[in-house]
């Protein structure tokens, strides 16, 4: 009882868009969707039945649009790879402060874990606890032994998380933020 509380609570928190993938994240289920947009390197849009809903892709951070050139690379490789129109399998795992499923997504192939494969994001430590974090680690390697993408860069570029760190305004001192 106290889960579908937690549950429906999380859901009402997260946007009704993404009810349904709130209780598939707790089942360990998987759904299908359809392709309508690809926001950046690690979010897309997706149809599911009548429900539109944005999908943060989990385990990675890829490179924010404003890292030059490889946010917009990130970005062109996912529009290479999930084609609009095009069906894929979500592995959803929770929804995030803004609304978002987090989600592993599968066209063919775990478009996430290739982005890391191929250079074009890093693997999110922070949040590889629902991950194959070995997987997603041992793929990081391989594109920084090869120097794909992010690699090119001896060490790689700034990671993402970083990068919004330096670039978000200092808290304001004083009453609650």
């Amino acid at each position: 009882m106290i889960s579908w509380l937690l549950i429906g609570a999380a859901a009402f928190i997260a946007g009704w868009g993404n009810v349904f993938f709130v209780g598939t994240a707790q089942a360990n289920q998987q759904a299908s969707a359809t392709v309508l947009s690809i926001g950046d390197g690690d979010t897309i849009r997706l149809q599911h039945g009548q429900q539109r809903i944005t999908v943060r892709l989990a385990c990675i951070d890829a490179p924010e649009m404003a890292q030059a050139p490889y946010g917009a690379e990130a970005r062109s490789y996912l529009q290479s790879h999930l084609r609009l129109g095009s069906s894929v399998t979500l592995r959803p795992q929770t929804v995030d402060r803004y609304g978002r499923t987090v989600a592993e997504v599968i066209g063919g192939v775990n478009i996430n874990l290739a982005l890391v494969e191929d250079g074009m994001a890093f693997a999110y430590r922070k949040y590889l606890g629902q991950c194959d974090a070995k997987e997603y680690l041992d793929a990081e390697f391989r594109a920084s032994r090869s120097r794909y993408g992010v690699w090119q860069v001896p060490g790689g570029i700034t990671r993402p998380w970083d990068f919004r760190c330096r670039r978000s305004p200092p808290p304001r001192s004083g009453g609650n933020s």
